[in-house]
C-alpha cells in the first residue's frame, strides 16, 4: 500500500491540527452557552479511542517506552493548564461551563508548542510515528481533564441533590 509522500503528510497534519484547534475553539465557546452533563463530558474521550485503531497499521509502531512518556506527558503536564482554567457554575438547577479567555489562549499555546515539538520530534522518527506519539500525548491530555470534569461536575450535582 503506498502512502502520500512524506511532506504533503506533514502539510496535511499540521493544517489539520490547526482545523482542529479551531473547531475546539469554537465547540467549546459555543458548548459554554450550553448546560453541561455527563454526557457532554464522557463522549469526547469514548470519541477518541478509536483513534487507537491506528497502531493496527505497522508504519505508526513505536516502542512501548515511548508511548507511556508521551501519554504521561500529555497526562501530568498538558492537561494541567485545561484544568487550571476549566470551573463549573451553577445556574438555576443547571451546570455551566464557565467562559474564560485565558482557556482560549491556554488552547492556542498547546498548539503552537504542540506545533514546535512536532518539528523537532519529527526529524527522529518518521510522519506516521510522530502522529502515533501526538495522539497518545493528546490522548493523555483529554482523558485526565475529562475525568477532572466528571469529578468537579458530580461533586456539584450531589451538593444540588442534597440540598
Amino acid at each position: 500500500m503506498k502512502l502520500m509522500n512524506p511532506s504533503y503528510m506533514q502539510l496535511v497534519f499540521t493544517f489539520g491540527a490547526m482545523a482542529m484547534a479551531v473547531a475546539v475553539l469554537f465547540i467549546r465557546l459555543k458548548a459554554s452557552r450550553r448546560p453541561v452533563s455527563v454526557k457532554k463530558i464522557v463522549i469526547p474521550p469514548l470519541g477518541m479511542t478509536t483513534g487507537l485503531i491506528m497502531f493496527v497499521v505497522p508504519e505508526t509502531h513505536i516502542p512501548i517506552l515511548w508511548g507511556v512518556i508521551a501519554f504521561a506527558l500529555g497526562w501530568l503536564l498538558f492537561s494541567y493548564p485545561l484544568i487550571r482554567t476549566t470551573k463549573f457554575e451553577q445556574i438555576n438547577s443547571e451546570i455551566y461551563a464557565e467562559r474564560s479567555r485565558s482557556f482560549i489562549l491556554i488552547l492556542i499555546g498547546l498548539l503552537v508548542i504542540r506545533l514546535l515539538l512536532h518539528e523537532v520530534v519529527e526529524q527522529y522518527v518518521s510522519v506516521m510515528q510522530t502522529g502515533a506519539l501526538f495522539f497518545l500525548l493528546a490522548y493523555g491530555m483529554i482523558i485526565r481533564w475529562r475525568l477532572f470534569m466528571f469529578k468537579q461536575y458530580r461533586a456539584m450535582t450531589e451538593d444540588t441533590a442534597t440540598s
